[in-house]
């Protein structure tokens, strides 16, 4: 089968390499599409120590299942599945308590460190336990099935975070995450729904997709915008996405005394914690982990129509071109989001 191997850093290549065997307690899928996400495209020159070549990177997939493993029941070939980028054990205290994402022997999907390398999914074929997998309908397309786990990222967050009717709710980062995280926002019940971003385009897809306020951080003082739209109250909650000192920073100050903020970016592995305003306005931070659970409900959502991902994927293109559309993407060329890659031309 081919393979979209990441030979040395920045650099790819299409690889043949043997077909895996389906393991008797796994499942053998045929990949049909994989999306690459920005934490792809951020460790792919090293600097995130996660992706450590060689390796084949790609999480974010959905296929059709060719061979089941003589131990799996419930599954059978043909049906179209997408899978949770986490593999967790199923054991450990987190697991056997349904925090999932916390599992103390957990390992995703197309990454590479010093602890763990896992295979990805920018391949023709992928074997992975039954737990992981989650079959959806004909009406879902492999495309739009790539984007539950972004999708369920999103959900997660949400779901940890005690928003309550009538909150103004500030979401910082409207990158692929953060335009998941405000449509999912909004159907929680926000009185008022803020994104903030550098890029006009992403608040514009935003805006459409239920913000009620889009602010440009690069032109405008935020903290003053809040004001001004709060009169004077300031955000009940911020979600931030980006995970950098600057914005978690304005996020901070965008709290009223008492509000929470979920962080779900973390490009930067430390930041500079304004600790004194956190204590002394009692503000509550937490962090957000992958996804525990939702993605029954994200699928059920986007096959719904509840949720719209249509204007997030940019491209649908054959994986041959991988190197090409990961250059792109870490230009950060404007107006490109998610990129899709089959492995099939």
């Amino acid at each position: 089968m081919k393979e979209l191997v990441l030979t040395d850093y920045n650099n790819f290549e299409i690889q043949d390499v043997e077909k895996p065997t389906c393991p008797a307690d796994e499942v053998l899928i045929k990949i049909e599409a994989c999306g690459i996400c920005g934490s792809d495209v951020h460790g792919m020159d090293g600097s995130t120590g996660r992706r450590q070549p060689p390796m084949v990177m790609g999480h974010e997939a959905a296929g059709t299942i060719v061979e089941v493993g003589s131990n799996v029941s419930g599954f059978t070939a043909g049906e179209r599945v997408t899978f949770d980028s986490t593999v967790y054990c199923g054991e450990c205290e987190f697991c056997q308590a349904g925090d999932i994402n916390l599992c103390s022997n957990r390992r995703v999907i197309g990454v590479s460190c010093d602890e763990y390398k896992s295979a990805g999914a920018f391949a023709e074929y992928i074997a992975l336990p039954p737990r992981v997998l989650y079959k959806f309908g004909q009406n879902l397309d492999f495309a739009k099935a790539c984007m539950v786990e972004p999708l369920s990222i999103a959900f997660h967050a949400v779901n940890i975070t005690d928003i309550k009717l009538g909150d103004t709710v500030v979401v910082i980062g409207a990158g692929i995450i953060g335009q998941m995280v405000v449509q999912t926002v909004r159907l929680a019940g926000a009185a008022k729904l803020v994104v903030v971003d550098l890029d006009e385009d992403r608040i514009a897809k935003s805006l459409k997709h239920g913000a009620d306020y889009g602010i440009n951080s690069g032109s405008a003082d935020v903290v003053k915008e809040i004001e001004k739209i709060t009169g004077g109250k300031m955000a009940d909650v911020i979600i931030e996405a980006v995970g950098a000192d600057a914005t978690i920073n304005m996020g901070i100050d965008c709290l009223k005394k008492g509000g929470a903020m979920t962080i779900i970016g973390n490009i930067s592995p430390t930041i500079n914690l304004p600790l004194q305003k956190v204590v002394t306005r009692e503000l509550k931070i937490q962090g957000s982990c992958a996804s525990s659970g939702e993605y029954p409900a994200c699928l059920e959502f986007l096959e719904r129509g509840d949720i719209d991902v249509s204007d997030a994927i940019s491209a649908v293109e054959p994986m041959s071109k991988g190197q090409e559309w990961f250059d792109r993407l870490y230009g950060r060329e404007a107006g490109l989001n998610k990129v899709i890659l089959k492995p099939y031309e």
